[in-house]
């Protein structure tokens, strides 16, 4: 946290950055904390060369595939009245989806893929998902995704609207700081104010 700006990395690269249960009620509590405390902007990225993939198996067998928590970490990030970035620092995939489509801005590295493969796995996205990738991709390319498991590279992401800007690895975290200068250097109030007239 600096001056208004969060950063919220996903630290877990030994594993892909695969995320338990801990790691999802952590991360909504942040957001959840990020509104409360003012934040200008937040952006969310991963360590490593992936920024997620997903659930932990263990722990999405045990039931964490179809928990709500990770529609609680969804719903944290899209009710931020700040703004949000995604800095994709490398594979999106499956219900790590939900928290970068609730951001305001997705940012990707090159090498980045995207995958939801919840039809192959014969699980239902989370409940949100379907119309903001809808929103952002429309929906044959959402269905492609979602029902056809295809695997998007970068460039495909970036020209679908999935990603607005694909960014080398090395400029990745200078290139949100920089998208995020404008709102750290206006009032929470402000930031607020110009999100919900974009809502």
């Amino acid at each position: 946290m600096s001056e208004g700006l969060w950063t919220v990395t996903i630290d877990r690269p030994d594993k892909a950055n695969s995320l338990t249960g801990a790691m999802l009620e952590e991360l909504a509590d942040i957001a959840d904390r990020a509104g409360r405390d003012g934040a200008r902007a937040l952006i969310l990225t991963g360590r490593g060369k992936v920024f997620s993939a997903g659930a932990d198996l263990d722990e999405a067998r045990a039931g964490l595939a179809t928990s709500p928590v990770w529609e609680r970490l969804s719903g944290a990030i899209a009710a931020l009245p700040c703004l949000t970035i995604a800095a994709l620092n490398g594979t999106l995939a499956g219900g790590a989806f939900g928290m970068a489509l609730a951001c305001d801005l997705r940012l990707a590295v090159p090498e980045a893929k995207f995958f939801y493969p919840v039809m192959k796995l014969g699980f239902l996205p989370q409940p949100s998902d379907p119309a903001r990738l809808m929103r952002l991709v429309g929906p044959a390319r959402a269905k492609m995704i979602l029902m056809a498991g295809v695997r998007a590279s970068a460039a495909e992401a970036m020209d679908w609207g999935l990603v607005d800007q694909v960014v080398a690895a090395d400029d990745l975290m200078a290139t949100a700081q920089t998208l995020a200068s404008d709102a750290r250097g206006a009032t929470a109030d402000h930031v607020a104010a110009i999100k919900a007239m974009l809502a």
